[in-house]
């Protein structure tokens, strides 16, 4: 498949961002905006985010429970 360059101005912390993921994925800049915009339009993202707030709101109380067990005595959450 042939390849277009596109361009973009993007804050210098979201490019660092980006380089530094892409590095830690040991993808180009190019392949990782690719993968996310794959993903993006797959409906992947939103995909996981869902899934993620289903167990979050599945399992908030056992989250809870496990914090309150490492609060110090006499402690109250915010």
């Amino acid at each position: 498949m042939a390849k277009t360059q596109l361009g973009a101005r993007v804050d210098e912390d979201v490019a660092e961002l980006a380089k530094k993921r892409a590095a830690d994925l040991g993808l180009s800049i190019g392949d990782y905006l690719a993968r996310l915009v794959q993903d993006d339009a797959s409906g992947l993202r939103a995909r996981a985010v869902d899934a993620a707030a289903r167990f979050l709101t599945e399992y908030q109380s056992v989250f809870d429970e496990a914090e309150q067990a490492q609060m110090p005595r006499g402690a109250r959450a915010a």
